[in-house]
């Protein structure tokens, strides 16, 4: 977990991800207050009571309105679990970053402290069910003593409750992220990437595609636990190398495939189930195929699909999208 954990600060170090996140999934009308040019990285660490150095989450600034910083706080949540005491955490570190701020006079032209936004990314497959203000965590009183019961906020972003039909269409690097984390076979991965190279191809923007490359990787390794996966920081390398290693990780599909039947096959009869698992991931491996044939040479005629289409066997797909990579033409791949 700490290695993704890395990885996952390794990418929101970079101020196009960050603008991406921000204008794509904090819809509210201040953000178009925010001047993105000025993003700019904050390096601070924090001295807590105890007297423990805590390194600080990213955060990020940048110019709201003509004179005005606005402090980002980006908080990553890994756990497996809800924190249902969030909102104090949160609490905590932001008043630490104003304490920090406050020490060394990067305040507000009328000496006040600068906003700040608390944001919590959080990848569990449980739903966030924790409160999101720090009141709600304290006990209600009658009476004066009401006035007294603090009220701070941050912002959720639960990635794996934000909707596909929302995330498909956009061309944002969050939204790519957030697919990534998301996709649970070859074709759903193989369909980011192939935006994200498209998008990302200046010299410019490199340290940023190794960076995916690298979370990448890291996703992959989690997900097939089994399959030796090489180390690479190329965003183009890393999907070669999914075109070229599925005649390997077929098999792990092949089980998911035939595990979905099984358990489809208890209310519907077991040689149904079977044949529905076979089917799904023969389904998965030929988007694979078109997607590359389509990468190499371009677009694919109607009747080519349909030969594709027509193709029962794993083994016979695999073959062709190891063959895809190096044939001369469409006519080479012999359907």
């Amino acid at each position: 977990m700490a290695d993704h954990d890395h990885t996952y600060k390794l990418l929101f170090s970079h101020a196009e991800l960050v603008t991406d996140l921000i204008r794509g999934f904090v819809h509210e009308d201040w953000v178009g207050e925010i001047d993105f040019s000025t993003l700019e990285r904050v390096e601070a660490s924090f001295i807590t009571q105890e007297l423990r150095e805590r390194e600080s989450d990213i955060i990020w600034r940048a110019r709201w309105g003509r004179e005005r910083w606005l402090y980002v706080y980006l908080l990553l949540e890994f756990q497996s679990t809800v924190d249902p005491f969030m909102a104090l955490r949160v609490l905590v570190y932001t008043g630490l970053l104003w304490q920090s701020l406050a020490r060394d006079g990067e305040l507000s032209a009328s000496g006040r402290l600068p906003p700040v936004l608390p944001l919590v990314l959080y990848n569990g497959d449980r739903p966030w069910g924790a409160a999101l203000d720090l009141a709600e965590l304290i006990e209600e009183v009658p009476g004066g003593l009401e006035l007294y019961r603090p009220r701070f906020r941050y912002c959720l972003l639960d990635e794996a409750r934000i909707a596909d039909e929302e995330l498909t269409p956009l061309r944002n690097l969050a939204a790519a992220l957030f697919r990534l984390e998301k996709s649970r076979d070859a074709v759903d991965v193989d369909r980011v990437l192939t935006a994200l190279l498209q998008w990302l191809h200046t010299p410019e923007q490199s340290s940023l595609r190794k960076a995916f490359a690298v979370w990448v990787v890291k996703v992959l390794s989690n997900r097939l636990p089994g399959v030796e996966i090489p180390q690479l920081a190329d965003l183009q390398e890393v999907k070669s190398m999914l075109a070229e290693r599925v005649t390997e990780w077929t098999r792990q599909w092949k089980q998911e495939g035939f595990e979905e039947g099984l358990e489809k096959g208890l209310e519907k009869g077991l040689e149904k189930g079977l044949e529905k698992g076979q089917e799904n991931s023969l389904e998965r491996l030929r988007g694979v195929l078109l997607r590359e044939m389509a990468d190499r040479f371009g677009a694919i005629p109607e009747s080519v699909r349909g030969k594709v289409a027509g193709i029962g066997s794993i083994e016979e797909i695999a073959r062709l999208i190891a063959r895809t990579a190096t044939a001369p033409s469409l006519d080479a791949l012999e359907l």
